[in-house]
């Protein structure tokens, strides 16, 4: 599937990551090159050698009180928080804006499963005594979107996608297709995700640890994308013009080739930002080989919906009037290439 666009742009960005809390950290860790993988403890997986990138500098009590921080799970925490960055990053006040007609689509994969596991524990092990009323609102992945949503006000298009190493890249999709229907103004986008142990182990237990799921990464990567026009009307400060998504379910062996044409169509981008395993393509990277390559999983870690921290990497590094290409991809599929185009003072 192409999708172009010619009146979307990005005016705002918010990053929660290994590299710490704001933009800035992350822009200067990826400039140095620094990798803020560590060990994982042996504890969670029961053996050594792995690797992950928590977001430990992340406290939710900078952000808000102790006894409201513990009505949310770690994945809206982010949320919530990351929410509140991007919006500020763009200039947008929720208290004077319409609020109608700002939205949230989120990618998230791990979001919900920790609070399962420990909900149904108890229920499993203790009967309906064990089941905890607190956990049971973030048992689901659209938790972080549903409490970022509530805590802002936002009463504009609310969804959560789920599409493996793809997440954040099908969610840029449907806030694309929300603005130019006119379902909104302001959509923040993006992806949520958070370590977890159940889910390390699951892909452990699979035999995917190395060759899909190695050195696990949690945070939040949002963009707001916006219309041209509205951003231009309220003074906004454009980062870049979305232009384009291309999107392949499927890329058989026999129409490597072929596929590989197609999601990549005539892009010719100076800066190259890969998710997911889509650095795992050797026959699609050397097609890239004159661009300038970012791989911010290999330095943060990598989960299902680490492509929003990618494409926040990318926009970072964009010059004005440069082209920018996101590459994400999953094993099984599907695949997406995302156009940007630097942009500048509105």
């Amino acid at each position: 599937m192409y999708q172009t666009s010619d009146d979307i742009v990005v005016t705002g960005l918010a990053a929660i990551s290994s590299a710490g809390v704001g933009v800035e950290r992350l822009r200067e860790t990826l400039a140095r090159g620094e990798c803020r993988l560590g060990p994982a403890p042996v504890e969670v997986m029961g053996e050594s050698g792995h690797l992950w990138g928590k977001a430990d500098e992340f406290r939710a009590a900078d952000y808000m009180p102790p006894l409201k921080a513990r009505k949310f799970d770690r994945c809206s925490l982010f949320a919530v928080v990351a929410v509140g960055m991007a919006l500020k990053d763009a200039g947008i006040d929720p208290a004077v804006a319409d609020r109608k007609r700002i939205g949230i689509v989120l990618g998230c994969g791990f979001s919900g499963v920790a609070n399962s596991a420990e909900f149904l524990s108890g229920c499993l092990t203790r009967g309906s005594e064990g089941m905890v009323p607190m956990l049971f609102p973030n048992t689901v992945a659209n938790a972080p979107a549903s409490n970022a949503s509530i805590e802002h006000g936002l009463k504009g298009p609310n969804a959560t996608h789920i599409q493996r190493f793809c997440s954040a890249e099908s969610a840029l999709f449907m806030a694309q297709r929300f603005l130019e229907e006119d379902r909104a103004d302001i959509i923040i986008t993006g992806g949520i995700d958070e370590i977890n142990a159940t889910i390390m182990r699951a892909f452990k237990s699979m035999g995917q640890l190395h060759r899909y799921g190695e050195s696990f990464g949690e945070g939040a990567g949002l963009i707001v994308l916006e219309k041209k026009n509205h951003a231009l009307r309220r003074g906004a400060f454009i980062r870049a013009s979305l232009t384009g998504i291309r999107t392949l379910g499927l890329l058989p062996a026999e129409y490597e080739r072929e596929g590989i044409d197609r999601l990549l169509g005539d892009a010719d981008p100076s800066l190259v930002c890969l998710s997911g395993t889509a650095g795992k393509l050797p026959s699609l990277v050397s097609r890239l080989a004159a661009a300038q390559l970012l791989s911010p999983g290999e330095l943060l870690g990598r989960s299902l919906a680490m492509g929003g921290i990618a494409m926040v990497s990318l926009l970072l590094f964009l010059p004005a009037g440069a082209t920018g290409l996101h590459l994400a991809a999953s094993p099984e599929g599907p695949y997406y290439a995302v156009d940007f185009l630097g942009g500048g003072p509105a």
